[in-house]
């Protein structure tokens, strides 16, 4: 690039992998980053759409990614979702590297999920000798994104891929349900879900939508990336509250969870909510930076 710096396109960044994606969102957390105290991110809105500025710093890196969501787009045959993600030295503050914003989120926002359901997929799994029930909501690149992580974690025996209006979901049987899409209300009944069983939300971060139903919440462990996210930006969080089936301070925050402060019961679904932080996406970054830079000096390869 004319910069002279080192761009990842999404390849580069794809070849980390969803499991060293999470052992990096696993390694800050152990490391004593706390959510809570991290800048929250910027939004803006624009004539066409939304745009979206998130930095973040932790030990030797510093990086911030622009996100720009135009709704329209897709109907000129343009990408909802553009993004860019500048990777810098901490002390210096020089950039060096330059990231696909777009392949950044996909990898990160499946690895987090990762990162907080492992441990549930391998008890899961133990329990389903053929591999575990999937069933995703969306057709984009984050449910395309989750079924590769979750079959480079566990067995999987069989993924049932929907979009948002598609009332034949069949959560009832389903070990793991992935929600990623830009619904407004929920997708299913939350009573159906069984006991034991994951899912997944990363598909909304505004107040006023949701993908779950305030009754899966009501009966599951909840975990969130930060209380004080979950609380501003995530619609099913706030909705189940202002219903008064969801209690905040019941809330679990993935620090605790990864960190083994928390063990969810086994019995109750576990949700994750994820709205998606600037932590998370330095965490993949610089693992992807420093990935890419083992690769390309390897004999044999070549640099961008």
């Amino acid at each position: 690039m004319s910069s002279g710096l080192p761009f990842l396109a999404a390849p580069d960044v794809d070849a980390l992998g969803a499991p060293a994606a999470a052992r990096a969102i696993r390694g800050l957390l152990a490391e004593g980053l706390d959510p809570d105290t991290v800048t929250p991110r910027t939004v803006v809105d624009t004539t066409h759409g939304q745009s979206l500025l998130m930095p973040a710093e932790w030990g030797a890196w510093y990086g911030v990614k622009l996100v720009t969501i135009a709704p329209e787009n897709p109907r000129a045959g343009l990408p909802r979702i553009n993004g860019l993600y500048v990777l810098h030295d901490a002390t210096t503050l020089v950039p060096r590297a330059l990231l696909d914003g777009v392949a950044l989120t996909n990898l990160r926002t499946a690895a987090v999920s990762m990162a907080v359901v492992e441990e549930r997929l391998r008890t899961l799994a133990a329990e389903r000798a053929a591999g575990l029930r999937v069933v995703v909501f969306g057709r984009g690149p984050q449910g395309s994104a989750h079924v590769a992580a979750l079959r480079a974690a566990v067995p999987v025996a069989d993924v049932v891929v929907l979009g948002r209006d598609d009332d034949r979901a069949p959560v009832a049987d389903a070990d793991v349900v992935v929600c990623a899409t830009t619904a407004r209300q929920p997708l299913f009944d939350g009573d159906l879900v069984r006991a034991g069983a994951v899912v997944i939300a990363v598909g909304s971060h505004e107040p006023d939508a949701r993908e779950l139903d305030g009754r899966l919440l009501a009966r599951s462990t909840v975990v969130v990336e930060s209380r004080d996210v979950a609380t501003r930006e995530a619609g099913d969080v706030l909705m189940a509250v202002q219903e008064g089936l969801l209690d905040p301070l019941d809330l679990v925050t993935i620090r605790a969870l990864v960190n083994g402060e928390v063990s969810p019961q086994s019995r109750r679904p576990l949700v994750l909510k994820s709205c998606g932080m600037a932590w998370q996406d330095l965490a993949v970054a610089a693992a992807a930076y420093e990935h890419w830079t083992a690769r390309t000096a390897e004999p044999g390869t070549h640099g961008r």
